[in-house]
């Protein structure tokens, strides 16, 4: 089974894809950019406000079918600049505080619409 998640808590998909697929009882978000839903905007122009809202995106599409952030088991993060790595830590751990998923953290050279930020995750709910 698979279906494509939409919700208007989080930004809408800038491409040909979808904000999350649900298959089986696995979810995939895909990575979002730290834009604020209500604005269509970048909610900060500095790493721990786009941080912020990326998870905070990756949140309310969880919560759309059910999840929580208690059910990720993945996130891959795609940094701008690998120097912003202990201030997205900390951001971070105001979402994911004990049995963190596993995660990937890596510098990327450009990122759509010049973001400093973007953020995937996993989730599986029995």
């Amino acid at each position: 089974m698979k279906k494509c998640v939409a919700t208007r808590l989080a930004p809408a998909a800038i491409g040909p894809y979808s904000q999350a697929v649900l298959a089986g009882n696995f979810m995939y978000v895909s990575g979002q950019l730290p834009i604020d839903p209500a604005t269509g905007a970048f909610a900060a122009d500095e790493i721990a406000g786009q941080t912020r809202q990326s998870l905070t995106n990756i949140k309310a599409i969880l919560h759309e079918c059910g999840y929580d952030l208690s059910d990720v088991v993945k996130v891959n993060v795609f940094l701008k600049n690998i120097d912003d790595f202990a201030t997205v830590n900390a951001v971070y751990a105001d979402f994911f505080r004990s049995d963190c998923p596993a995660r990937a953290a890596v510098e990327v050279s450009n990122l759509p619409k010049g973001a400093l930020i973007e953020i995937e995750a996993v989730a599986y709910k029995d």
